[in-house]
């Protein structure tokens, strides 16, 4: 039965040639990079980067976290990770299959969102046939007094033509209605190197990398956007112009996902 975040040191040592491990230390020595310079690009810590150039992958906490890693370690060094990710799946058990979106993108914490509560429609009903009974009697009451004064236009001696009843002009008060927005927009400013995965609608991939320090980058779709964040604490979002801040101070993997809809009015 294999294990679910590689098979310990030495599970690629039986492979011809070379292993992830040997090929991610050698690029880094290639590059002239420290595992501590490593360390503090990638946001990964040392002993993590030890065990993964020895081909250990059980303190990375999972094949998910694994490909991440490998990923950030790569792009860092100089080179593509794209074929150590493949070779890395071909030696656990495959690319993950497919999930659904709504298990992908659960907040692992929770991010302190308004509840949105559910319309109260009897107040509403109340509110508006309030304002329909109101307007009757403005419009009654207002009619009578534009026919008094025809009357009198017409009667008068000087004119002897009744003048229009007068029109209702709009005020600058008047209520505008908002039209409903039609995409959803997300805007995330790095504090720290963080690595993100963005997602759009029906799951096109909009980014995958990571974003360093005062990086900024701002993406648009339809209907959904989703991101994972694998430190949490190192950014600030911006969801449809409004500013939500930083997702978890506690750092973290983060997913999360945003419609036109969020977030809520305040």
């Amino acid at each position: 039965m294999s294990q679910e975040c590689g098979d310990g040191p030495g599970a690629l040592s039986g492979r011809p040639g070379v292993s992830i491990g040997e090929t991610l230390a050698r690029e880094r020595q290639r590059a002239g990079l420290t595992i501590t310079q490593v360390s503090l690009r990638t946001r990964i810590r040392e002993t993590v980067i030890r065990g993964i150039e020895r081909d250990d992958f059980s303190a990375c906490g999972g094949n998910f976290y694994a490909r991440g890693h490998i990923r950030s370690i790569g792009r860092v060094i100089g080179i593509d990770p794209e074929p150590l990710v493949q070779e890395f799946d071909a030696m656990h058990g495959g690319a993950p299959a497919p999930i659904s979106a709504v298990t992908a993108f659960e907040p692992e914490h929770p991010v302190p969102f308004r509840e949105r509560r559910a319309p109260n429609w009897s107040a509403a009903m109340a509110l508006a046939l309030a304002l329909v009974v109101i307007y009757g009697v403005f419009q009654v009451f207002s009619g009578d007094s534009a026919h008094r004064t025809a009357r009198q236009v017409a009667g008068s001696p000087e004119l002897g033509v009744a003048s229009p009843a007068p029109t209702r002009t709009q005020r600058a008060e008047d209520p505008v209605a908002v039209a409903p927005r039609k995409n959803v927009q997300l805007a995330v400013q790095a504090r720290r190197n963080t690595w993100l995965s963005v997602q759009g609608d029906k799951g096109r991939e909009l980014f995958s990398g990571t974003l360093r320090p005062g990086q900024s980058r701002e993406w648009t779709a339809k209907k959904k956007i989703s991101i994972i964040i694998g430190n949490s604490s190192g950014v600030r979002l911006t969801v449809n112009g409004k500013n939500l801040g930083t997702p978890d101070q506690n750092g973290g993997v983060v997913r999360l996902s945003f419609t036109p809809d969020d977030p809520d009015a305040a």
